[in-house]
C-alpha cells in the first residue's frame, strides 16, 4: 500500500481528517507558517530585484523536522493547507522548505482544498489533486514584500518625528484614517435646530392615525424646513383652526428580498450587531465550527471555510437547501427558480463559496448540546442566513394618503404612510437590521377614501436637532473598507487588533474612537504621505494584487512602480526638520486643536500669558498643546479639551502635565513619566506623595478625579466586625488588595479598590484566612476554566496569573497571544498554543514541568510572540529571576537553529503579601 502524507494546518484539522482518510495516510499539522520574514532590515531587498529572505523560526524549525522525518519515508506528499491565498502560500512554504532539506527527491507533491471538513469533501477533494497555484503565491510575495516595505520604511520616520508613535502599516494606516476622518466630521458638525408637525386624525368610523405636514401654500416643507419654534406655532395653531380631508389613497405592492448567504466581512458585521462579538472572536468560533465538533463519537465540520467573499452556493448544497424549505415550510415558501447571487464589493474573488452549513438538515437545536453558548448562537446564525437566502421573498403593500387641510384660506398638506406585510417569506426565518436601515414597524392605516371628512384629534409640534455622523463600530468600518476595496476579509479583523493594540483607538459603547496618538499619525501621513493613505490609491494597489493572482501582471513590475515614489517619499520626510513637521500638523490639524472662539479672537493665542501663540508640542506622555513663550510661560492643555475647558499650567517640554489643584492642600497634581511608567504626584519638594497608574489606567484617561482617588490609597473600607482593626483597600506591587492586619486578599481590578464595601472586604479576607482565594504561585494556582481534554490525556485549562491569563496542561503554561479573550479562548486554539510552547522548548513534551520547558519565547499558532512581545511563557508566579533566565539562555548555535538550555535558574516564589 501506498504511504501517503498529508499537511494540514491544524492539530485538530489533522486528527478529524486522518480518521476519515485511514490507513496508508499519515496527517500532521504545519500549525501555521512554518517561514517568515525575519523582523529586521534587509529582509526585502529592493536593490535585488525584491529578493526575499525567508527564515524558519524556533517553532517553524521544530515541525517542519517533523514533516521532514514522516515525508521521507512516504510515498507522495499532499499539501491540503486552508483553500484560501494564505493556505496556498502556507503550501509553498511548506514545499520550499523540503525542498531545502532535501528529503523530497522525486515524490509526487499534489495540492488539494477542503472547502468543509467532511467525510464526503475530504474524499471529493483528495480525488481530485492539483499543483500549486503559482499566480496565488506571487499575489502573496507581492503583499508581504509590500507590507514589510511599508512597516520597515515608515515606521522608522515615524519614530524619530513623531515621539510615542508606535508603527505604521499600509491597510492599517488607512483604516485608522477612516476612524479619524470620522471624527474630524464629528468636530465639524453643528447641531441645527428644527421641527416636526403631526397631527392626529380619526376617520368617520373613529379609526386614528397620525399624518405629517408636508407641504403649505403649494410650497413643499422638507424635513429641515421648519427652523424655528415660532414657525411651527404659527403652522400650529393653523392646523388646529383648520378643516381635514382625504385627498387620495395609493396601495402599492412591494416586495422584501432575502439576503445572500454570509462572506466573511457580511458574518463579521452582523456577529457584531446580533451577537456583540468582535470580529476576532467570531473568526475564531467560526474556525472551530469549520473544523467540526464531536457528534455521536465522529469530529464533523458544521460549516464551510469562513474567508471567503463569493456568496454563491454549490449547486448541490442549494439543492438541499431547497429540499429542506419544501419539507419544513409550505410550497408559498419556496420560489420556482433557485436564486443566484454574486457579490458587489470591490476587488471580490468568488472562487470560493459562501459561509453555510454543511449539511443544510443540521438544525441548529440538533446540535446545540455540542456547542458552547457562542457556538451555537454563530451556527444558528449562519445556518438560517442561509436557508433564508434560497426562501421566497416578503410581499409588502405600501399605502400612502395625501390630506389637505384648509384654515382660513391657507391650504397645509399633510400625508400618512402605512406599511403592512401581506406574505412574510424569508421573513418567517430571518431579519437582519444594518446600521443604516429605517425601522421596520408594520403599521397598518385604516381604510379611507378621497374625499372622506377627517376629524382632529390632536396637533403636536416637536423640536429637533440634527445630529453628527455616527462613529464607526467595528461592523460599520469593516463594511465601509469592503466598500471602499481596502485589505482582504481575511484581514479585517487584524487590522482592527493592530489599531488597539498599538493605542491607536480605544473602544467606547462599542464605537471606534481614535486616540490623540492616532489622529497625530494620521495627521503625518496625509501631510507627508498623502498619496499612501489615499482611499483610491490602496483599493488600486488591491486591484494590482488581484491581477497578480490571476496572472496578468509580473508581481515584481508592481514592486517597482510601488517602490519608485515611495523611496521618494521617505527621503523627502527624513529630511525634513522637526519644528516643520510640527507647523504641518499644526496646520492640518488646526481646525480640530485651535477651534474658532466665536468672538473673533485668535484661537491660537495663549489664554494664560496673551502674548504667546499656542502649538502642537511632542513630550514623553504624547502629543499636547503648549504656549510658545514656553519656559516663561507654562500653560498647556491636552490635545483634546472636554467641554471647553483651558488647561493650565505643565511643564510640556519635561513630560509633566498638570491636572489641577488639590482642593484640600491647593497643591499641584501632575502627571508625569518616570523610569517604571506613568504616574501621579502631589506638589513637589524632597518627598512627595506619588503614585503608579496601576492596570487598566492609561495617561490618556487620568484626570484629577482619578489622579486624587489614587492619591488617597490606601483607603480604610471600615473596621473589622470581629477584631475591630481597619480593614484597608489599596494597590501594592502585586496589584489591587483588601488588607486586615497581616492578611491581604486580591482584588480583581483596580476600579474596586475604591468601590469595594465592608462586606465584601471581610468576605475575602475571611477566605483567605481560610486558606481559600486566588494565590499567585504554582502550587496555588486557581483552578481556573475547563476547556476540555487533550489528546494525549489530562485537563486544558485557562487561567489567571501574575502576568496574564495563561493555559496550563500538567505542567506545561503557555501565555495567552495579546489581545486574546480568555473566556473566548476554545480547546483547539489552546491545543495550537500549547503545542507552539512544548516546540520552542525544545523538549517534544517528554520533560513536561522541567524548568528548561520556560526559556525561549512563547509563541502562537500563527507564529506570532504571546502576549504582543517576546515573553518567557512560564506560570502565574515565576518571578523576574526566571524571566531573565528563559530569556537568556535562549539564543542560536553556529548553524543558526534556535537552541534552549536544558536548565534554567528556579523561579522564586510568588511572595506572600499581597498575594
Amino acid at each position: 500500500m501506498e504511504n501517503r502524507v498529508v499537511i494540514v494546518e491544524s492539530p485538530s484539522k489533522a486528527k478529524t481528517i486522518n480518521k476519515y482518510l485511514g490507513r496508508g495516510y499519515e496527517v500532521i499539522a504545519s500549525y501555521g507558517h512554518v517561514r517568515d520574514l525575519p523582523s529586521k532590515d534587509g529582509s526585502v531587498d529592493p536593490d535585488n530585484d525584491f529578493a526575499m529572505i525567508w527564515e524558519l523560526d524556533g517553532r517553524g524549525a521544530k515541525q517542519v523536522s517533523a514533516i521532514a522525518a514522516a515525508v521521507k519515508d512516504a510515498d507522495r506528499v499532499i499539501l491540503a493547507t486552508d483553500p484560501d491565498r494564505e493556505g496556498e502560500a502556507i503550501s509553498w512554504h511548506l514545499l520550499e522548505a523540503l525542498k531545502a532539506r532535501r528529503v523530497l527527491k522525486d515524490k509526487p507533491v499534489e495540492r488539494v482544498t477542503f472547502n468543509a471538513i467532511t467525510k464526503d469533501q475530504v474524499a471529493a477533494a483528495m480525488a481530485a489533486p492539483r499543483q500549486i497555484d503559482q499566480a496565488l503565491v506571487d499575489a502573496y510575495l507581492a503583499r508581504r514584500a509590500l507590507d514589510y516595505l511599508v512597516g520597515f520604511q515608515l515606521s522608522p520616520v515615524l519614530w524619530r518625528k513623531l515621539p510615542g508613535a508606535r508603527s505604521a502599516g499600509r491597510v492599517q494606516s488607512v483604516a485608522l484614517r477612516l476612524v479619524c476622518d470620522r471624527e474630524a466630521e464629528i468636530e465639524r458638525f453643528r447641531a441645527r435646530e428644527y421641527w416636526s408637525l403631526v397631527a392626529t386624525l380619526a376617520t368617520p368610523r373613529g379609526e386614528t392615525f397620525s399624518a405629517r405636514l408636508v407641504g403649505a401654500d403649494g410650497r413643499k416643507i422638507g424635513r429641515l424646513d421648519i427652523g424655528t419654534g415660532a414657525e411651527a406655532e404659527a403652522f400650529r395653531a393653523a392646523l388646529a383652526a383648520a378643516e381635514f380631508a382625504v385627498v387620495s389613497v395609493e396601495a402599492k405592492p412591494a416586495k422584501r428580498h432575502p439576503f445572500p448567504p454570509f462572506t466573511t466581512s457580511t458574518l463579521q458585521q452582523e456577529a457584531s450587531r446580533k451577537l456583540g462579538f468582535a470580529p476576532a472572536i467570531t473568526m475564531r468560533i467560526a474556525q472551530k465550527l469549520y473544523e467540526g465538533v464531536d457528534i455521536g463519537g465522529e469530529t464533523t465540520g458544521l460549516i464551510t471555510y469562513m474567508r471567503t467573499d463569493g456568496v454563491d452556493i454549490a449547486p448541490e448544497a442549494r439543492a438541499q437547501v431547497r429540499a429542506f424549505i419544501g419539507k419544513a415550510y409550505e410550497a408559498p415558501y419556496l420560489p420556482q427558480v433557485p436564486r443566484a447571487y454574486s457579490t458587489k464589493a470591490k476587488n471580490a474573488q468568488e472562487a470560493h463559496e459562501c459561509i453555510r452549513p454543511t449539511d443544510a438538515f443540521r438544525v441548529p437545536k440538533a446540535v446545540k448540546s455540542h456547542l458552547s453558548a457562542d457556538e451555537f448562537a454563530l451556527y444558528e446564525l449562519i445556518w438560517k442566513r442561509t436557508i433564508a437566502s434560497q426562501m421566497e421573498s416578503a410581499r409588502l403593500e405600501r399605502t400612502t394618503v395625501e390630506i389637505r387641510a384648509a384654515a382660513g384660506g391657507r391650504a397645509l398638506d399633510l400625508r400618512a404612510t402605512g406599511q403592512v406585510v401581506t406574505f412574510d417569506g424569508f421573513l418567517a426565518l430571518y431579519t437582519e437590521t444594518a446600521d443604516d436601515e429605517e425601522d421596520d414597524e408594520n403599521r397598518r392605516l385604516p381604510a379611507m377614501r378621497a374625499g372622506e371628512a377627517l376629524e382632529r384629534r390632536g396637533i403636536e409640534a416637536s423640536q429637533h436637532f440634527t445630529e453628527p455622523p455616527p462613529r464607526y463600530s467595528e461592523a460599520s468600518l469593516i463594511k465601509r473598507m469592503e466598500e471602499l476595496g481596502i485589505g482582504r476579509p481575511s484581514t479585517y479583523a487584524a487590522t482592527l487588533a493592530v489599531l488597539r493594540d498599538r493605542e491607536y483607538v480605544r473602544i467606547e459603547k462599542k464605537r471606534l474612537v481614535p486616540e490623540d496618538k492616532g489622529r497625530i499619525v494620521t495627521a503625518f501621513l496625509e501631510s507627508f504621505f498623502q498619496k499612501y493613505v489615499e482611499y483610491d490609491f490602496t483599493a488600486d494597489l488591491e486591484n494590482d494584487l488581484d491581477r497578480i493572482s490571476n496572472a496578468e501582471v509580473e508581481w515584481r513590475a508592481v514592486l517597482r512602480d510601488f517602490w519608485r515614489d515611495f523611496k521618494a517619499a521617505i527621503e523627502s520626510a527624513k529630511e525634513r526638520r522637526t519644528a516643520e513637521v510640527l507647523e504641518g500638523l499644526n496646520a492640518h490639524l488646526g481646525p480640530m486643536i485651535f477651534p474658532e472662539k466665536g468672538d473673533g479672537s485668535d484661537p491660537r493665542a495663549c489664554p494664560k500669558c496673551g502674548a504667546g501663540q499656542l502649538s502642537l508640542k511632542l513630550g514623553k506622555l504624547g502629543p499636547f498643546i503648549g504656549c510658545s513663550n514656553y519656559p516663561e510661560c507654562r500653560f498647556t492643555r491636552p490635545l483634546s479639551v472636554p467641554n471647553g475647558e483651558e488647561g493650565g499650567d505643565a511643564q510640556g517640554a519635561s513630560g509633566t502635565l498638570v491636572l489641577g489643584k488639590d482642593p484640600a492642600t491647593g497643591e499641584e497634581v501632575t502627571l508625569r513619566d518616570g523610569r517604571f511608567g506613568p504616574y501621579v504626584q502631589l506638589g513637589e519638594g524632597e518627598k512627595p506623595r506619588r503614585a503608579t497608574l496601576p492596570k487598566g489606567f492609561t495617561a490618556k484617561t487620568v484626570d484629577l478625579e482619578k489622579a486624587l482617588a489614587l492619591l488617597s490609597l490606601p483607603r480604610e473600607i471600615g473596621r473589622h466586625p470581629e477584631s475591630g482593626e481597619p480593614i484597608l483597600a489599596g494597590i501594592g506591587r502585586y496589584g489591587p488588595y483588601v488588607q486586615h492586619g497581616k492578611t491581604y486578599a486580591n482584588l480583581p481590578s483596580a476600579d474596586e479598590v475604591f468601590t469595594v464595601g465592608i462586606n465584601r472586604a471581610v468576605d475575602l479576607i475571611a477566605t483567605k484566612e481560610a486558606g481559600g482565594g486566588r494565590r499567585f504561585g504554582r502550587a496555588g494556582a486557581e483552578a481556573g476554566r475547563l476547556l476540555g481534554d487533550h489528546p494525549d490525556g489530562g485537563a486544558v485549562t485557562v487561567r489567571d496569573g501574575r502576568f496574564g491569563p495563561y493555559l496550563n496542561w500538567g505542567k506545561v503554561n503557555a501565555n495567552l497571544p495579546k489581545g486574546t479573550d480568555k473566556d473566548s479562548v476554545a480547546l483547539p486554539e489552546a491545543l495550537a498554543i500549547l503545542a507552539a510552547r512544548i516546540a520552542v522548548a525544545g523538549d517534544g513534551g517528554k520533560g513536561r514541568g522541567k524548568s528548561g520547558s520556560r526559556s525561549g519565547s512563547s509563541k502562537s499558532a500563527d507564529g506570532k510572540p504571546a502576549g504582543g512581545k517576546a515573553k518567557s511563557a512560564r506560570p502565574a508566579g515565576a518571578g523576574k529571576t526566571a524571566a531573565k533566565a528563559g530569556k537568556d539562555t535562549a539564543g542560536k548555535d553556529a548553524a543558526g537553529k534556535d537552541t534552549v538550555s536544558k536548565k534554567a535558574p528556579r523561579a522564586r516564589s510568588a511572595p506572600k503579601r499581597p498575594s
